[in-house]
């Protein structure tokens, strides 16, 4: 089985993604940890990454593909693997951007720009998420925030992470049972 997560910033994709990968036993796959590190090694942060004039996508796009092609039974999280996997179930994470801001502002990582407030949070992660968009909606005519194009859409806002991760695992058993039926 093929699941892939996608959503807002600060939704909780990260680690819901490994959590599930766990529990199922599964391969866990982050391209924005594979962004991250390729920001980090240029000295950049992942907006300054984002914004780079070179194409920065391609790479990562490919490597997609290819998981969703070649592999089976992993967990995959990006902005775009529900469109690079197209057999995953596509679950979509979404949250109040406050909230968002304040989980980033006190999980921030140590690869990530280091934010001074919550307000200085939520304004990078929107001007983030104007990028990503910017950016998918050229190259792939794809807004990466769009939930119709997604089989189940969670809202993490009042939920635990612990929370979130049982109800994708209700997702996705009943996925897999229809699968076998």
């Amino acid at each position: 089985m093929q699941i892939s997560i996608c959503g807002t910033p600060g939704s909780g994709k990260s680690t819901v993604a490994k959590i599930l990968a766990k529990k199922l036993g599964y391969k866990y796959y982050s391209v924005g940890g594979l962004r991250r590190q390729m920001a980090e090694k240029k000295g950049l942060t992942i907006l300054e990454f984002n914004q780079l004039k070179e194409d920065t996508d391609t790479e990562f796009d490919s490597r997609q593909k290819q998981i969703g092609e070649k592999e089976d039974n992993f967990v995959i999280e990006g902005r775009l693997s529900f469109h690079f996997v197209p057999k995953s179930i596509k679950l979509f994470f979404k949250t109040d951007m406050e909230k968002a801001a304040e989980r980033v502002f006190r999980d921030q990582r140590d690869s990530e720009k280091r934010y001074s407030s919550v307000v200085e949070a939520m304004k990078e992660m929107q001007e983030r998420m104007d990028n990503d968009k910017k950016r998918y909606m050229q190259r792939y005519g794809l807004d990466p925030y769009r939930e119709m194009q997604f089989d189940y859409v969670i809202d993490t806002t009042s939920l635990t992470i612990e929370e979130v991760a049982d109800k994708a695992m209700k997702i996705i058993r009943w996925e897999s049972g229809k699968k076998t039926d």
